[in-house]
């Protein structure tokens, strides 16, 4: 409880320090991957605005980088709205995140030193403490952790760049599905198989692994979509 209290009061403080504009970007699409700007609902700019202590000016600015990643649509004189997923989206964009994956584990076996494994092996000790302890928002965090860092260690700024244009959607999507225990149990193996892989620099096992880790977790979310409509 102390820990999602944190967490609130986080999300609530007013904006003082770092770029505004990229604090303000990442707010707003936390507010969104995880539900509480709900798909299709308007986003309430001047609230928000309130809220962050910002102007118009920031969060319009903020908006056309969530549009752009296509978790909001604009629309003129009319402002943002969230978009929803579809099964079209998740076929669209896991296959690009998945090659883009596949080939930050292969940069980064070739570049990543012993201080960056060690990185990640911490990462990876906290996804599993969260994960026995079945805190699935610390486990998502932790687990977004392990994949940044995979991602800094390739050393490759364009390919950084094109996989942050497509996080906030897999981070979107990863939330709209509650995994099972057996997802979640074949999704820390997948990771245990990434940690060794990474340690003995064995980029192409590793890319492999990154690959079918985004696909079951394609077919999880697809799980999920077509149960929200079969209830609806």
């Amino acid at each position: 409880m102390a820990e999602v209290a944190r967490e609130s009061l986080e999300l609530e403080r007013p904006i003082v320090r770092r770029s505004l504009h990229d604090e303000l970007v990442e707010r707003l699409r936390v507010l969104i991957t995880e539900g509480e700007l709900e798909p299709g609902v308007k986003v309430p700019e001047k609230a928000l605005c309130d809220r962050y202590a910002v102007s118009r000016t920031p969060m319009r600015e903020a908006l056309k980088v969530l549009a752009r990643e296509g978790l909001v649509e604009l629309v003129p004189n009319r402002g943002a709205t969230v978009t929803r997923l579809t099964v079209a989206d998740l076929d669209e964009v896991f296959p690009i995140m998945g090659v883009l994956e596949a080939l930050a584990g292969e940069l980064a076996c070739k570049n990543i030193d012993d201080a960056g494994v060690a990185k990640i092996e911490r990462h990876h000790a906290q996804m599993a403490q969260c994960y026995e302890q079945r805190d699935l928002k610390g486990y998502f965090s932790s687990n977004q952790e392990i994949h940044e860092a995979i991602s800094a260690a390739a050393g490759n700024p364009t390919l950084t760049g094109m996989q942050s244009a497509l996080a906030g959607r897999i981070r979107r999507a990863r939330y709209l599905a509650n995994m099972s225990d057996a997802r979640w149990e074949e999704a820390v193996a997948e990771h245990e198989a990434m940690l060794k892989a990474l340690r003995e620099r064995d980029g192409t096992r590793l890319g492999a692994i990154l690959r079918t880790h985004l696909e079951n977790k394609c077919a999880t979310v697809k799980d999920a979509i077509g149960r929200d409509r079969s209830t609806a």
